[in-house]
């Protein structure tokens, strides 16, 4: 199973933009996917999840009301757009899914078993 993240890019502050994360190996239809984000030095971040259904949407407290996780079942693809973009929300985002399908697990990264490579976003003031 690998995941890939894409989407990633240098913006101003106040902008929008918009990640996906597509997968080989599994129909991410099956399965919960998340958004987490990572700093140099830093731990990986829980940002935004999404059941198989499509709903159960979950955001960390810092994203709320600016970034809006979605996917596209058919295309086997999970969005995350970000708008209202901050320098503090420049990061390397990654797109996670778990062993089982059907499955959420807590936001700890640790409970997350397949991961995108990363793609970087920031955004400068």
């Amino acid at each position: 199973v690998q995941l890939q993240a894409s989407g990633g890019g240098l913006v101003q502050a106040g902008a929008s933009l918009t990640l996906s994360c597509t997968a080989s190996g599994r129909a991410l239809s099956d399965y919960a996917v998340a958004w987490f984000r990572q700093l140099p030095g830093n731990e990986r971040e829980f940002v935004a999840a999404i059941h198989w259904t499509g709903g159960g949407l979950r955001y960390a407290d810092s994203v709320k009301g600016r970034f809006a996780i979605s996917r596209d079942r058919t295309k086997n693809v999970v969005f995350l757009q970000m708008s209202s973009l901050k320098p503090e929300d420049t990061a390397v985002y990654y797109c996670a899914s778990p062993e089982r399908d059907h499955y959420v697990p807590r936001s700890s990264s640790g409970n997350w078993r397949y991961w995108g490579q990363g793609t970087l976003v920031t955004v400068s003031s």
